[in-house]
């Protein structure tokens, strides 16, 4: 049975955190907010979760899964980033970008893009966000909450409970979301493209 957690945007209850987090652990699939909107986020482990996932948003095997991290320094250990590359996310996170990397061994092939091997990053500035991925001490799983044939994603945390409840197994309700996804930066050569064109500002990114 899906629940309905009611977090604070500001002041995260820890109980709560906690509680979402055993979720996921558990292989849950959880609705919770990030600075661009609301998200769908499982263990990076879990490929029925994932298999939720391409359900719910009917995503083909070309579809870039985005790992959210809650700092820097998980970069390296999922991604391949020269020094260059590093500064430049650096300077932009935390924030509403996503990154597409080369992938590291370490991300589970099915994560990543079927022909080119890589896997979107992510760093949210989002306290709900970033004190989930404190408590789980490893990254999120996660997809932007976009349905089939939509081009924004979904702000209301009580519609989403709605329409998707019997497909979830927690919402988390952390205000009303944003309705504009993350600008996508795919880095190929270590040079950066501009993919999407979303919240985060591409100016910094173009040629």
């Amino acid at each position: 049975m899906s629940q309905f957690f009611h977090i604070h945007p500001d002041n995260p209850q820890k109980r709560l955190i906690s509680q979402a987090c055993d979720i996921i652990r558990k292989g849950g699939l959880v609705v919770y907010p990030t600075d661009s909107g609301y998200a769908l986020g499982c263990h990076i482990g879990d490929k029925a979760a994932m298999d939720k996932i391409r359900r719910i948003r009917q995503l083909d095997n070309d579809h870039n899964f985005t790992l959210v991290c809650r700092d820097l320094s998980e970069l390296s250990t999922y991604a391949k980033v020269n020094n260059s590359v590093y500064r430049a996310i650096k300077a932009h996170t935390p924030g509403a970008y996503t990154f597409i990397l080369p992938a590291t061994k370490e991300v589970p092939r099915r994560l990543q893009h079927a022909k080119r091997k890589t896997i979107g990053l992510r760093i949210p500035d989002n306290k709900i966000a970033l004190a989930l991925l404190e408590e789980l001490n490893e990254p999120l799983m996660s997809s932007t909450l976009i349905l089939p044939d939509e081009d924004l994603p979904m702000t209301d945390p009580e519609m989403i409970f709605e329409q998707l409840g019997k497909q979830l197994d927690l919402v988390i309700e952390g205000g009303y979301g944003g309705a504009e996804p993350t600008t996508v930066i795919e880095y190929i050569d270590d040079l950066p493209e501009v993919v999407r064109v979303g919240l985060g500002d591409p100016t910094h990114f173009e040629a």
